[in-house]
């Protein structure tokens, strides 16, 4: 079966994608799972991750990690 990632499905993607990252960032940031889920979905990474234009959904959590940490520290993407 081939799926088509589109932008009215693409909400199907991002739990999983933001739980290995809030794993990651709580690690990180020596904060809870709740907290570091806020941080992420709070963020203009979020925004983008979730546009389907972008294709950041195509990125595994690390890049998409790493992609999140150089948006916050203000690096260009």
């Amino acid at each position: 079966m081939n799926i088509t990632v589109t932008q009215d499905n693409i909400h199907l993607l991002l739990p999983s994608k933001i739980s290995w990252m809030a794993n990651m960032l709580a690690e990180d940031r020596n904060i809870t799972i709740v907290e570091a889920i806020k941080v992420l979905y709070s963020s203009h990474f979020y925004t983008r991750l979730a546009d389907e234009s972008t294709k950041l959904w195509n990125l595994g959590p690390v890049a998409l990690y790493e992609e999140f940490q150089a948006e916050e520290k203000g690096e260009p993407l």
